[in-house]
């Protein structure tokens, strides 16, 4: 081309020549890949409207894929339910008119989001705890609303994105990206970026983590595109084993670990453990440098022993027939001598038989209330015979005379493989034994610990909580404790957020590290309601569609997310059963329990501009201001009638001729942290700011609301 330009214009293909010489000497560093655009999601759940891109559905019980094509609605017949089409951009004018329920409406990458949050439902067991969210909706627009509620303070971000496989496990462009896709790996590192760098607007700059898993597929990729998207950060990479069993074969090699990315960002460290959370068999005296500091020498951190009778009040006696028993603790020893069967629960546990010089020890409160003793008779045996079980302090005066202590899974595994070390036995038979800890040493980059099997502790845990419903590849629920742990520790309050959430397990997981300190941690849960792609086919063969009830009641966040976290929080499966089984490891007790914390869920929805000017979709855009004024307390949902209203956390002030008695109410509320003033004059709001009490931040909403929740996406 430059040369037939130089035959016919021989400066003008001089200059081009010159120009493209230029450019192809430049080289570009880094990671290099397409940048697809435009991404689209369907909004099945969305009302169609004048102006909207739309879809053709297939017809009801087809598979295929039916028209990919956007259509533009240019009028719609609410009598007929018809609306009317045109093809935009197209040479020939094309149109046609279709069935309103036949059509799902389309948001492109590039297009103007109006975000508002409808709730879908709650659970409260946590007093005045701050809420917990699960929020259902594509999480590229959900990040951008989060950009308003919580730019800058979100301290940890853990995140398990689609390992793009090849499997039908993501989607993109509304259709599967295949194995042989020659763009698969660009799709996949173009629908990353965004989202990383969305994520990175919320993550607080002076001390925050952001934290990603991936297997052998794409860490690679992910390595380079997080070094690109975040160069402030300092990256580590973690190897940890998932399965020693291994998952599937690839290239003759079965699967057992993958691979974990921390980042970390300005003051974030590494919080010091006093137990070996992670990490294989210590390091043995002779193999430790010689030359190791005094400082760093191993310091001996006793095992921590359990008292075996439950605490909770939901385990009290009759609830577990098999765990009220007799222990017989000889009195001229103080060592337990045998362990009885357990007794009905209509037997006085004072007409129990009698063993010579001994003293029958029930698990019985202060107050006389009947417990349950943490195991059964069996376990309890087995615990006890190995040395893992004894008796504690005699209790002179008290219904149980004796405390009786033992140790939890999680400690004997650590004897067992090589974790704890083993010192002796004491006299009564019970182990003494302790863990090495090295001093500020940091943990190492291989993880090898028992409890982060998945699928003993990610899949079986939710087959625990959500029988007979299925969700691929669960996290081991001690897997994401233990990493967060390492960040959030010290951070009672942290907020965390997980924006490729599927089952749930970083929400549970944050619950499980609120329960260990009383923290107030919460965490945000983000993730869609698309549908397997094994179940879709079957639904599509009962005419089925996306949007229909059925069909979404099926979805990730509906059937698996939202049912997790309540029966998480409940102790219930989603039946009003009990749950089976215990928590093991760093902290014990039975599932049934459930937690002391509060969650809401709620799904993103799209607003219009007209709606969102004239104050129609308050509903839908108060939950982004109790968002970020805390998740917690009372919410406002309607426009005030009084011109303004204070809630626990909040107030807000849409009059602001009554400035003075929301002031006044404001002083009067402990620990409200936000003031929204909704005005269009910057003196009027600079005013009423100057007389908020101290602690009390400003924000202005403007009085369309227009500016506050319109997000361009895709900037």
């Amino acid at each position: 081309m430059i040369a037939q330009a130089k035959s016919k214009d021989p400066k003008l293909g001089a200059d081009l020549d010159r120009e493209f010489k230029v450019l192809s000497a430049r080289l570009s560093f880094g990671l290099n890949f397409e940048r697809h655009s435009p991404e689209a999601v369907e909004l099945p759940q969305r009302p169609i409207r004048k102006g909207d891109k739309v879809r053709v559905l297939p017809e009801r019980g087809s598979t295929k894929r039916g028209d990919q094509r956007l259509w533009q609605v240019k009028a719609i017949h609410k009598a007929k339910q018809v609306a009317d089409l045109e093809l935009p951009g197209a040479v020939k004018a094309e149109t046609q008119s279709v069935a309103l329920d036949d059509l799902v409406v389309v948001a492109e990458f590039r297009d103007t989001i109006y975000p508002g949050l409808v709730s879908t439902g709650k659970v409260q067991r946590g007093g005045d705890k701050p809420f917990h969210t699960v929020i259902n909706g594509e999480n590229y627009h959900v990040l951008k609303a989060l950009t308003y509620t919580h730019r800058g303070m979100v301290d940890a971000i853990y995140i398990d994105p689609p390992y793009n496989t090849g499997a039908k496990d993501w989607k993109y462009n509304n259709d599967y990206v295949e194995k042989d896709d020659l763009y698969r790996h660009s799709k996949w590192l173009a629908m990353m970026e965004r989202r990383l760098m969305a994520a990175k607007e919320l993550l607080n700059p002076d001390d925050s983590v952001l934290i990603a898993t991936i297997d052998e597929k794409e860490y690679l990729r992910l390595g380079l595109l997080m070094e690109q998207v975040l160069p402030e950060a300092r990256i580590r990479m973690i190897s940890t084993q998932i399965n020693p069993k291994g998952v599937g074969v690839s290239e003759g090699f079965k699967r057992v670990d993958e691979y974990i990315f921390i980042a970390r960002f300005g003051a974030q460290d590494v919080t010091p453990s006093a137990s070996p959370l992670l990490g294989s068999k210590p390091i043995d005296a002779a193999e430790r440098d010689s030359e190791d500091s005094e400082e760093d020498a191993p310091k001996k951190i006793g095992l921590d022993w359990q008292t075996a009778r439950r605490r909770d009040l939901q385990s009290v006696r009759r609830t577990r027939p098999a765990q009220f028993y007799p222990v017989y603790v000889n009195e001229a020893t103080g060592l337990i001598e045998a362990v009885g069967d357990p007794i009905p629960h209509e037997q006085d546990r004072h007409t129990v038989a009698k063993r010579p010089g001994c003293v029958a020890v029930f698990p019985v409160r202060e107050d006389g209330t009947e417990m349950n003793w943490s195991v059964t008779v069996p376990t309890f045996i087995d615990r006890w015979k190995k040395g893992f079980a004894r008796s504690g302090k005699q209790q002179f005066g008290k219904p149980q005379p004796y405390i009786i202590q033992y140790l939890k899974s999680g400690p004997i595994a650590d004897i067992e493989e090589g974790r704890a070390i083993v010192e002796g036995y004491r006299a009564d038979g019970s182990v003494i034994a302790y863990y090495e800890e090295l001093g500020a040493k940091a943990p190492p980059t291989q993880w090898n610990l028992r409890s982060h099997n998945a699928e003993h502790y990610g899949t079986k845990t939710l087959r625990a909580l959500l029988p007979d419903r299925k969700f691929p590849f669960p996290k081991s629920i001690y897997a994401v404790e233990d990493v967060l742990r390492l960040f959030v520790a010290n951070k009672p309050e942290a907020i965390i957020l997980d924006f490729f959430s599927g089952s749930g397990t970083t929400a549970h997981a944050v619950m499980r590290l609120n329960r260990r300190d009383a923290g107030r941690r919460q965490c945000i849960s983000v993730t869609n309601n698309e549908v397997a792609a094994t179940e879709q086919d079957e639904l599509r063969s009962k005419g089925l569609r996306p949007g229909d009830a059925e069909w979404e009641q099926m979805g990730i966040c509906d059937h698996i997310t939202k049912p997790r976290v309540e029966a998480a929080i409940t102790g219930k499966a989603p039946d009003g059963q009990p749950i089976k089984g215990d928590y093991k490891f760093t902290d014990e007790f039975p599932m049934a329990e459930g937690f002391e914390e509060n969650a809401e869920f709620f799904t993103l929805t799209y607003e219009t501009p007209v709606s969102v000017s004239h104050n129609l979709a308050c509903a839908r855009i108060a939950p982004l201001l109790w968002l970020r004024a805390g998740a917690c307390g009372k919410r406002i949902d309607k426009l005030p009638t009084d011109g303004w209203a204070v809630a626990d956390a909040y107030g807000l002030l849409t009059e602001v001729d009554m400035a003075t008695p929301f002031v006044k109410a404001v002083k009067k509320v402990d620990g409200l942290r936000i003031a929204y003033i909704v005005t269009d004059d910057d003196r009027r709001f600079q005013a009423i700011a100057k007389r908020l009490p101290e602690g009390v931040e400003p924000v202005r909403l403007y009085e369309s609301y227009l500016t506050n929740f319109s997000f361009a996406n895709g900037e």
